[in-house]
């Protein structure tokens, strides 16, 4: 069984942040898959099963995003799981994928890393860095402009693919597969 799980920040207002990239690549899965609900509050998120997948959106708020995870981890006693997140160091739509390493100033990876360890595959979603040496939590809870969303979508739909593909092969060949570099939104 794997575990697919997206990084983000429940509620509307964080819908269209930067920071819920892995939210929007975990709702295309479930579009694409129509999986059935499971309910259970000490799961602290949604939970989606299709088949050997299971698919979670924690509801913890990112800083505590592991709770969330090890709870699923833990009952269905999953050792392969894959985490969709945000990424500051890489450009707006790049994709990249690793196992392990330090969070990065993550707080979500933080999390993870707490309570689950850090040996999870990656999938890095680039976001960019604020232009204007801004704050970084103001960038990272901000939208994504209407334009950049629209950019992203082919990049959305491709971490998609390469999530589902992490579930079939091994980490190298979707490396060399779905690495891409980051999109050029002008």
């Amino acid at each position: 069984m794997y575990l697919i799980v997206g990084l983000g920040n429940p509620g509307q207002q964080y819908a269209k942040t930067r920071h819920n990239v892995g939210f929007m690549v975990v709702d295309r899965l479930i579009d694409r898959l129509a999986p059935s609900p499971i309910s259970k509050a000490s799961f602290q998120g949604e939970l989606y099963r299709s088949s050997n997948i299971l698919l979670l959106k924690p509801q913890t708020f990112m800083n505590l995003s592991g709770r969330s995870v090890a709870a699923v981890k833990n009952f269905y006693k999953i050792d392969n799981i894959i985490v969709i997140h945000d990424d500051l160091d890489l450009g707006l739509g790049a994709l990249r994928f690793k196992i392990g390493g330090s969070s990065g100033g993550h707080n979500g990876l933080k999390s993870l890393d707490q309570y689950i360890g850090s040996d999870y595959v990656r999938v890095r979603f680039g976001i960019g860095r604020p232009t204007n040496k801004e704050d970084v939590v103001k960038y990272v809870l901000s939208d994504f402009t209407p334009k950049e969303l629209e950019c992203i979508e082919p990049a959305i739909e491709r971490a998609a693919d390469a999530s589902l593909e992490l579930t079939k092969k091994d980490l190298e060949e979707v490396r060399a597969t779905y690495t891409q570099k980051a999109l050029s939104c002008d």
